[in-house]
């Protein structure tokens, strides 16, 4: 029985974490701006890894694989949102007319 509930866990953070891959790769070609792709792409890559590797941790019963899983985790976790900050950043440096693809709010 707990075969069976471990098996659905992980097939259902496996479907979530490829529907966050798919709707990230959708935004990449909807979205026209390269501040909106962007945010579609580090959206869907964090949170779609973490899924299936989430999912992958839970169908393992070795210790060191699990271990594996959860440090990858850690580590997309923490240096995609930076890099896409980073990104970002360069793109608002370098536009010199951003007004024209988006909307901008000054304090």
């Amino acid at each position: 029985m707990i075969e069976w509930i471990r098996f659905g866990l992980t097939a259902a953070l496996i479907a979530g974490g490829l529907f966050f891959f798919l709707s990230g790769v959708v935004g990449q070609y909807r979205f026209r701006y390269v501040l909106n792709r962007m945010h579609a792409a580090s959206m869907g890559d964090t949170l779609g890894l973490i899924m299936i590797m989430l999912g992958l941790s839970i169908s393992h019963n070795d210790g060191f694989v699990i271990a594996k899983c959860l440090i990858t985790c850690l580590f997309v976790l923490l240096t995609s949102p930076t890099a896409s900050h980073l990104i970002a950043r360069l793109e608002i440096a370098t536009n010199e007319h951003p007004e024209k693809e988006m909307e901008l709010i000054r304090k």
